[in-house]
């Protein structure tokens, strides 16, 4: 009877202790785990994605730098993020997207150094999503004005420099001809000089886009014409030559309107649009001839009756 009464505190003991092993088994390893690092500093993954910009990884880099736009907001790191992944979307022609985050960037963080970048790219990502001129032409709208900006903000001081630069060499080149240092700066910057710069290609690409509103517009026109609705192709016609008269659109949206005032029988204004037409395309006459000799014969000082 002693034996069984000493037993019995022993056997209790033994499922205490093994909870005892077991908690403090379970509380090590869990601290073990915990120190362990789960996750990779935002300035490596920043450098893993320009990596994979670099060798044209554009989908892998655009994996690693959406999340990134969040955790890096307020950092040091947003504005490269958001560069790199406008850069990353602009290269895999996700024009949309590209100009999105190159607009967040110039509004977040309008001091960066990326700014002048993000600018020139925005009006290159609308410039990419312009479509042809018979579409609707929202983005070339649009590309046009930010193209305009970046001329605005940023007037082309690199190009007046460098063309100093190129007069400069080119002076003391005259005096010291044989001077090696003279003759490799005078031929670096005449090749930065013909190197098309951001500010260069603005200038270009405004005319181009206005060209294809001009097309737009002038095409629009045309087809009421064909439809009959003479009054409407008038006010398109009108635009033309109100906002593009710089472009080679000019001319047959004069025509144009001329030809719907005959058609209207509105004489007075068809003679009025042909002597206007005359005085800016003084070698251009014999276009409107047989408008002309119309509106002689059917001219009069009555009022211009309406159809």
């Amino acid at each position: 009877m002693f034996q069984s009464v000493m037993r019995k505190p022993v056997l209790s003991f033994v499922p205490g202790l093994i909870c005892l092993v077991l908690l403090l088994s379970s509380c090590s390893s869990s601290k073990s785990v915990s120190s362990t690092p789960t996750t990779i500093p935002s300035e490596q993954r920043y450098r893993d994605a320009k990596e994979l910009i670099a060798r044209k990884k554009y989908d892998n880099a655009i994996l690693r730098l959406e999340p990134m736009m969040f955790s890096t907001r307020a950092t040091e790191l947003e504005d490269d993020v958001l560069h790199s992944l406008g850069d990353a979307y602009f290269f895999s022609k996700q024009y949309l997207l590209s100009a999105d985050i190159y607009r967040r960037l110039l509004q977040q963080t309008p001091n960066s150094p990326y700014a002048k970048d993000a600018q020139y790219q925005l009006a290159r990502s609308y410039e990419k999503l312009s479509p042809m001129f018979e579409l609707d032409q929202e983005y070339t709208f649009k590309a046009i004005t930010e193209f305009q900006n970046y001329l605005d903000q940023y007037p082309s001081e690199e190009s007046a420099q460098v063309a100093s630069d190129v007069e400069t060499y080119r002076e003391l080149l005259k005096v010291n001809p044989s001077n090696a240092s003279y003759k490799a700066k005078y031929e670096a910057a005449m090749a930065e000089l013909s190197h098309q710069s951001p500010a260069r290609y603005s200038s270009t690409a405004i005319p181009v886009l206005r060209e294809k509103l001009a097309h737009n517009r002038f095409s629009i026109a045309q087809q009421y014409a064909k439809l009959k609705k003479y009054r409407s192709a008038v006010i398109f016609y009108d635009q033309v030559i109100g906002q593009f008269a710089d472009t080679k659109w000019l001319e047959p949206a004069w025509i144009g309107k001329i030809d719907m005032a005959v058609k209207r029988h509105k004489w007075f204004e068809a003679r009025q649009a042909i002597e206007q037409f005359q005085q800016l395309f003084p070698d251009k006459g014999k276009k409107v001839e047989g408008a002309y000799k119309k509106v002689l014969e059917n001219f009069s000082n009555t009022r211009n009756s309406s159809k």
